[in-house]
């Protein structure tokens, strides 16, 4: 038996910002976590081979992550986010030709179109083809500033559909749009819908000019926010545990118990943030009036991230990051100017991996020492020290058109909410979505 006010299942994004929230209101919150660490899809490890510690994969906050940062601010973290001023990316195009994407700092949307025109990479009808996206984002950020959920946008219309529509040509999708929606969307432009895309972009150049500047965590994601969110939650009477798997039972149409192992504990209120391909197994005896939302989260798709973690004998890149767009592996990540000294590895990453997930560690590792060392010439003359792969196969949720939909926080379940980046937010699976939906479920329980 327990005597908890909630009980938050899962350590990731989603479920520590629920429990933060919750705890800061006064609730006494037990928090579950099936495996041995904090984190989620969002965490760290120690490379047994350096004793370095390595990030499971590379993870970027925006500017206009403003649940993130309210979250940070919460524990105390806000400060182990480098976050730039105004937006600022290096690119190596598939050419090698290197160039640089930054933005004044002009009111928006001025600061975006400014550093477009200054861009070198593009030519002039590059440039001018880009005004043309204008009115789209406008119109976006105008149905935001309502309150409006919907976008202008056919719910079958894919990002590339929708971006040539918009007079976006090959040499601006290749260098920006594709880039980005990679990042965004972990999902390739020609599958992806346009929606969430479009969400995006109406968030990061909108009316704030620092909302599309890029921050870089400046510790591992697990000390980043997980152990100073476990330490908030106890600092208040909760409780953290990790290697938990908990299952939640149901009768009567609402939350009946919580099991880990063979061990019951019961609150009013349980905020699952299990990711949907674990939602089926959390919920062993469900109530009848949950079988479409665990048919829906069994049917969604998913989309991997593969990141390859290197080590040279010496530094190869003089920056915290560069974009490779037009390639399999589209952004390196030199973590020490990151982490510093006592890291010493570059993280390249390919986003929507479908391609390549597939292959052996040695084949992908091969490619992405070929791709950087064609992009890099200090990366030539350095001799490669060690390689580690790590895929995470179901990174996010599909955005495909006809994919089911997304569910919101409340169920029919009483006392049972839903958290997490796959839940409807209106944002693709990212670390902004899974906080906005674990805030979401915090309200829903203390408004309950």
């Amino acid at each position: 038996m327990s005597s908890y006010d909630a009980i938050v299942i899962g350590g990731g994004f989603a479920g520590l910002s629920a429990a933060s929230a919750l705890s800061e209101a006064g609730a006494r919150v037990l928090v579950l976590e099936a495996r041995p660490g904090l984190g989620g899809r969002a965490t760290a490890f120690t490379d047994p081979a350096t004793g370095e510690v390595v990030d499971n994969g590379q993870h970027v906050l925006l500017g206009c992550y403003r649940e993130t940062f309210r979250f940070l601010r919460r524990v105390g973290a806000d400060g182990d986010v480098t976050l730039q001023r105004r937006l600022a990316v290096e690119m190596i195009d598939a050419r090698g030709r290197r160039s640089r994407l930054k933005c004044p700092a002009l009111p928006a949307p001025w600061h975006l179109l400014t550093g477009l025109l200054g861009w070198e990479a593009l030519g002039i009808r590059d440039r001018l083809a880009a005004l043309r996206i204008a009115p789209a984002l406008r119109a976006a950020q105008a149905r935001l500033a309502r309150g409006e959920a919907g976008l202008d946008v056919a719910p079958d219309e894919t990002v590339e559909q929708w971006l040539a529509a918009h007079g976006q040509n090959a040499r601006l999708r290749e260098m920006l749009w594709e880039p980005l929606a990679l990042a965004a969307l972990n999902q390739s432009p020609r599958e992806a819908a346009a929606g969430s895309f479009i969400r995006v972009l109406a968030e990061m150049f909108g009316r704030d000019p620092d909302a599309a500047a890029i921050g870089l965590p400046a510790v591992p994601l697990d000390r980043l926010y997980a152990e100073p969110a476990r330490r908030f939650v106890e600092a208040r009477g909760g409780a953290v545990r990790t290697g938990a798997p908990a299952r939640v039972h149901t009768m009567n149409g609402r939350v009946s118990h919580v099991t880990v192992r063979e061990e019951r504990l019961e609150a009013p209120h349980v905020i699952t943030s299990v990711p949907w391909f674990a939602l089926e197994d959390l919920l062993p005896d469900p109530d009848p009036s949950l079988a479409g939302l665990i048919r829906d989260a069994t049917r969604l798709g998913s989309s991997p991230i593969v990141t390859v973690n290197m080590w040279f004998d010496r530094p190869v890149l003089d920056v915290p990051f560069l974009g490779l767009p037009g390639r399999a592996m589209q952004w390196v990540f030199e973590k020490r100017f990151v982490f510093g000294e006592q890291a010493s590895h570059l993280s390249l990453v390919s986003s929507g991996a479908e391609d390549i997930v597939a292959r052996s560690n040695d084949e992908i590792a091969a490619l992405a020492v070929e791709e950087i060392r064609a992009a890099l010439p200090e990366a030539r003359q350095a001799a490669l020290t060690r390689a580690k792969v790590v895929r995470e196969k179901r990174a996010t949720f599909s955005l495909k058109p006809g994919e089911p939909p997304r569910p919101g926080t409340r169920t029919p379940v009483a006392g049972l909410h839903l958290a997490g980046d796959w839940i409807d937010t209106g944002l693709p699976g990212t670390i902004e979505s899974a906080v906005v939906s674990g805030h979401a479920a915090a309200a829903a329980v203390e408004s309950a």
